[in-house]
C-alpha cells in the first residue's frame, strides 16, 4: 500500500479502535482530499471556540465556507420540518468525509449550538432564512 504525503504536518492518528476516520485509507488514495488532515488537534480548539462565540448568521455563514476551503468540511444547517420552537428545531449536520475523527463530526454541531444558545437572534435568522419572519 502506497501512500501520497502532503507537503504539510498531518494530524495525529486517533488511538487504534477508537475512530472511524478512515484515515489510512485517506493517505492510500491518490486521489483523495486531504485538506482534512491538516486540522491538527490544537487548530480544532481553536475552531470549536470561534464557532462558540459566533457574532451572528453571517458569521456562521463565513465560517461555514471558510471550514469547506480550508478544510472540506460541509456543514448542513437547516429548520427542522416540524418548525423552530427552540433550538432542537434547527438541524446542525457535519457530512461524513474520510479524514474526519467522528469525535470532530460531533464536536463541530455541539459548538454551533452553544454558540447560538450565547446568541439567541442567531437562531431567530436561520429561522428566518427561508422568509418565515420577512414583511413581503
Amino acid at each position: 500500500m502506497t501512500s501520497h504525503l502532503p507537503p504539510f504536518p498531518l494530524r495525529t492518528e486517533c488511538p487504534p479502535g477508537a475512530c472511524i476516520c478512515a484515515r489510512d485509507r485517506l493517505l492510500a488514495d491518490p486521489q483523495g482530499d486531504l485538506r482534512i488532515l491538516r486540522l491538527s488537534r490544537a487548530d480544532e480548539k481553536s475552531l470549536l471556540q470561534r464557532l462558540e462565540n459566533l457574532r451572528d448568521l453571517a458569521d456562521l455563514r463565513h465560517l461555514e465556507e471558510r471550514m469547506e476551503q480550508q478544510l472540506g468540511i460541509r456543514l448542513t444547517l437547516v429548520t427542522s420540518p416540524r418548525g423552530v420552537r427552540s433550538l432542537r428545531g434547527i438541524l446542525i449536520r457535519v457530512q461524513e468525509q474520510p479524514g474526519l475523527c467522528r469525535k470532530t463530526r460531533q464536536a463541530i454541531p455541539a459548538a454551533i449550538r452553544r454558540g447560538i444558545e450565547k446568541r439567541p437572534q442567531i437562531a431567530w435568522e436561520i429561522a428566518n432564512a427561508g422568509g418565515l419572519f420577512e414583511a413581503p
